[in-house]
């Protein structure tokens, strides 16, 4: 079985109530929630207010992604909304290390993600302090983007490192993931899809978050 992280950001935000129930009761195992601010990423999303919101009412684990530059500054806000993990990303923070270090003193677990283009061997020192690895399978910024295939290498580079290294690190991918593209991320050992579109956009969300589960 493959976790599955329905990402927030395709969801219907005049029934967002609605949509963070269905989520509830699927088969999920987190609710991720990209925060964009229009500077790292040329788009804007939401911030704390809705993640409060939303937060007081998923019965799933939080997996807050920060597209965001100085991710650091938000590391206590971020804890405030009762999140699992802080994802923040490698290309828009100095001291990496130091910012893991942060997440895992206020009590989240710490994740770093790659853009398309960040090779995977940029984690070689930092991978056994990590809980998680995110790598994008779009370019970040907006939704329904077509899957970059380069991805599927850069997953198994990823599990060669964890395997190599003896990291307990899970590998996360985001961006165009669909019943087409998931079973070969899955095989490459990808253990959590983020699903935005295809899961929001299907007549029967539930049934497709319970289909990628299966896999």
């Amino acid at each position: 079985m493959t976790h599955i992280a329905p990402s927030l950001l395709a969801a219907d935000f005049l029934n967002l109530s609605q949509e963070v129930e269905m989520v509830n009761s699927s088969d999920a195992s987190f609710l991720h929630l990209d925060v964009m601010d229009g500077v790292f990423v040329p788009n804007i999303s939401f911030g704390f207010p809705v993640m409060d919101a939303v937060a007081r009412i998923s019965t799933k684990s939080l997996d807050v992604h920060l597209m965001i530059v100085e991710p650091q500054k938000w590391v206590s806000r971020v804890r405030d909304t009762g999140a699992e993990f802080m994802n923040f990303h490698w290309e828009a923070c100095t001291h990496v290390h130091r910012t893991v270090e942060q997440i895992k003193t206020a009590g989240m677990k710490a994740a770093v993600t790659l853009c398309p283009a960040t090779p995977v061997m940029l984690l070689k020192d930092i991978i056994t302090e990590l809980d998680m690895v995110l790598l994008m399978s779009v370019n970040p910024g907006f939704g329904g983007q077509r899957f970059i295939p380069h991805t599927l290498k850069k997953v198994k580079e990823l599990r060669a490192l964890i395997k190599e290294t003896g990291s307990h690190a899970l590998i996360e991918v985001d961006g165009g993931v669909d019943l087409e593209t998931a079973p070969l991320l899955v095989d490459a050992g990808t253990d959590i899809l983020v699903a935005g579109s295809h899961v929001f956009g299907s007549s029967d969300p539930r049934e497709a978050i319970s289909r990628l589960h299966s896999l």
